[in-house]
């Protein structure tokens, strides 16, 4: 049975993979990125956690990153749709379905990134703070 943190996760991943941009987990960037985008979701840090006893919870502000990556002559364009792609699916649902109490990303810092002998690449990292309630650190 998977854990909260990875349900959680698995749920993000989900909701980005609906988008029109690639959606991949953990992966190394691949050579060519698709013409509508993509995004890749890294697991990040679920940080030191509040605690609370009686009922004993461990309370975190998980922080996981999705790489936001576009690539063509119109990338500026391009990649202001991917992120705004990306807010309206969490705002959608703040909670993930109610797996965690809140969903909440950070603006990117894009960068352009020359490749040599094709367009050059616009990326960020969008940092997501994803809120939730465990009974075990571990689980």
């Amino acid at each position: 049975m998977p854990t909260p943190r990875e349900t959680i996760l698995a749920a993000l991943h989900a909701r980005l993979s609906a988008l029109a941009a690639s959606a991949l987990r953990g992966e190394v960037q691949p050579e060519r990125v698709p013409s509508e985008g993509l995004l890749i979701l890294r697991d990040g840090e679920p940080g030191d956690p509040d605690v609370t006893l009686s009922p004993l919870a461990y309370h975190y502000q998980h922080r996981a990153e999705i790489e936001a990556v576009v690539q063509g002559d119109d990338r500026d364009e391009l990649f202001d749709n991917l992120c705004a792609s990306v807010g309206a699916a969490l705002a959608a649902d703040r909670t993930l379905g109610g797996l965690c109490d809140w969903v909440e990303a950070e603006a990117p810092r894009p960068v352009d990134l020359p490749v040599e002998g094709a367009a050059s690449l616009k990326a960020a990292v969008i940092r997501v703070s994803l809120f939730y309630a465990t009974s075990d650190p571990l689980g």
